[in-house]
């Protein structure tokens, strides 16, 4: 009876939603969804200090004082973690959080799961769009084929900054929606011999409680737009020569 209810539910949807089985009381909320190409989607309950991927990236708003005092939650404890070493970059100048300025840092052994940790500016909050969201998600997954990397967590820590311009679910779906199309370039560009190696399996949303629900429609939302958008592009070759 389960297992009709499941494919029940995938008949409702496009794409199809499965939320991950409940055995384990320690573990964490996560549901699937279909996209298109490899890449599995996953909405997690889970902070960006304790995802075990090998890629996390979140994101700062360009650096101000009043900023850094009302910034609460997720970007706090995950600072905790790493022994401040991002309100250090951050209150020197460092890494100002400009419009796509980044910052890669391999964090201490033991503060966090993730082994590499990408810093992504925002710039201005009173700036903030869905358009700059999805660039990027561009920028993280065009950086996780860069390194590598198979799974990638996100986390845009919105609403640890106080920021509450647009809804989650919208933030999410213009996130993956640049991420799935940048990837499918990516591995359009490898099968011509033009690009590294696309290696990325998994793309963890990190949502928390109050913003679970939201994050997997805008989710689901993304992976169908992102499909419509891959089947209309020119699938002709991007050159005439071949290696």
């Amino acid at each position: 009876m389960f297992r009709a209810a499941l494919v029940a539910l995938a008949t409702l949807f496009a794409p199809s939603a499965v939320p991950a089985r409940g055995d384990d009381a320690n573990a964490v909320k996560e549901t699937v969804v279909a996209g298109p190409g490899p890449v599995a989607l996953k909405v997690r309950m889970e902070g960006p200090y304790t995802a075990d991927v090998p890629f996390q990236v979140v994101c700062y708003f360009k650096y101000t004082e009043a900023g850094a005092k009302k910034m609460t939650g997720a970007p706090v404890e995950l600072d905790k973690h790493l022994g401040g070493v991002i309100a250090a970059l951050r209150e020197r100048g460092e890494f100002t959080g400009d419009e796509l300025e980044t910052v890669l840092i391999t964090p201490p052994e033991g503060a966090i799961k993730a082994k590499a940790l990408l810093l992504v500016g925002l710039g201005e909050e009173g700036k903030l769009s869905l358009q700059l969201m999805e660039r990027v998600g561009r920028v993280a997954a065009r950086e996780a084929v860069r390194l590598g990397a198979k799974k990638v967590a996100f986390a845009p820590l919105l609403r640890d900054q106080g920021n509450d311009k647009f809804k989650t679910g919208d933030v999410e779906a213009a996130v993956v929606r640049g991420a799935l199309t940048a990837y499918d370039t990516e591995r359009r560009l490898q099968k011509e011999g033009l690009g590294k190696g696309a290696t990325i399996e998994e793309w963890w949303v990190e949502a928390g409680p109050a913003y679970y629900d939201e994050t997997v429609a805008g989710v689901k939302q993304a992976a169908a737009g992102a499909t419509e958008l891959i089947k209309a592009r020119n699938a002709a070759p991007y050159t005439s020569k071949r290696k």
